[in-house]
């Protein structure tokens, strides 16, 4: 089970999800190669030996990068485990360095440093679930 974030090419003038138009086509984060330089150069600790599908380690927390195979790169969709909030720096570091907005895909939201509410509630729905199932 993983908190999913999408990160996305919106206008600023976005501050919503469901401000986004119907039919929105993101600009593009930029060619594969410069893409994954972007990550490396971001977060060096990345492991991108696959670079479809990389991963990052934190103390507490894993983060999967799906960032595909296509070329150029219209998003990358991060797939977060664990706890901690230091987890949110890396989202937004991430996010800052491909000029993108956070998505938080089970709330529907955008995810801000003032907004991170949606990665408490996947942790204490995970906890909720994990505890039921033992």
């Amino acid at each position: 089970m993983s908190w999913d974030v999408l990160l996305l090419r919106l206008p600023v003038h976005i501050a919503s999800a469901q401000e986004i138009p119907d039919g929105y086509t993101p600009e593009p984060l930029g060619r594969r190669d410069d893409v994954l330089a972007t990550v490396t150069q971001t977060v060096p600790e990345a492991d991108l030996s696959d670079p479809t599908w990389g991963e990052l380690l934190g103390p507490t927390w894993s983060m999967e990068l799906n960032i595909g195979e296509d070329d150029p790169v219209d998003s990358v969709m991060l797939h977060v485990r664990g706890s901690g909030d230091d987890v949110l720096t890396s989202v937004f570091r991430l996010a800052e360095a491909l000029q993108c907005k956070a998505i938080d895909c089970a709330e529907g939201d955008l995810i801000t440093p003032g907004q991170t509410s949606g990665w408490r509630a996947f942790q204490q729905f995970r906890d909720r679930v994990i505890g039921s199932a033992q």
